[in-house]
């Protein structure tokens, strides 16, 4: 095993602490529009899909959740009425999200806060050169764990 040098510690545990710090905010800030980042999440992936329609393992797929935990915050989504399950009639044991209208309007309700919090707390913050080199970064991390 080789151990991380002490410039690579430095680094990793910089880039460890601004990613959850982040993740942080952004959620802080979402909560404060009555909508946790997660959610947010949910409601966009669902309004970029076809008719506002994914299946629920598409869902956890994307999101890297495991299905028990997709199904909670769906559960959750549906009590505030912003999207509704349907059986998936190709396979009896599947089931669809749907983005509701309502849903879609929590999601524009949301969306100018979190584009907010997204340009405070990380675009405004770098240089066009830093963000450029942050997009090549985060690109190739996403190609080397398999995006």
């Amino acid at each position: 095993m080789k151990w991380l040098s002490e410039e690579e510690q430095q680094a990793w545990r910089a880039f460890g602490t601004a990613t959850r710090l982040l993740n942080e905010r952004l959620d802080r800030d979402l909560q404060a529009a009555g909508m946790p980042l997660t959610y947010y999440e949910l409601l966009v992936m669902l309004s970029e899909a076809p008719d506002g329609t994914l299946r629920m393992a598409e869902l956890a797929r994307w999101t890297r959740s495991k299905p028990s935990r997709i199904s909670h915050a769906v559960n959750k989504l549906e009590q505030a009425g912003w999207i509704r399950r349907e059986h998936y009639t190709e396979d009896r044991r599947g089931w669809l999200a749907v983005l509701t209208d309502e849903g879609l309007e929590a999601l524009r309700a949301a969306a100018p806060r979190h584009v907010t919090s997204v340009r405070a707390h990380l675009i405004d913050a770098l240089s066009p050169e830093q963000l450029r080199q942050l997009e090549e970064i985060s690109r190739t991390l996403l190609d080397h764990l398999g995006e």
